[in-house]
């Protein structure tokens, strides 16, 4: 299962789309354990929206 999801920065009126296997701890990344990259520039986020998408298995 994979979540879509998208931030906000209020701060920057920024808007981030991404997808990942594990919300949390990508949440975390963005807004407090990576040092480099765009979404590190505008820091904090807030999550808007989530959407979890079920991916087929390859039999």
């Amino acid at each position: 299962m994979y979540t879509v999801y998208v931030l906000h920065s209020l701060v920057y009126d920024k808007i981030y789309i991404g997808y990942t296997g594990n919300l949390a701890n990508r949440l975390l990344s963005h807004n407090e354990l990576s040092t480099k990259g765009w979404t590190v520039r505008h820091r904090p986020w807030d999550l808007l929206y989530q959407e979890d998408i079920p991916v087929k298995k390859k039999r």
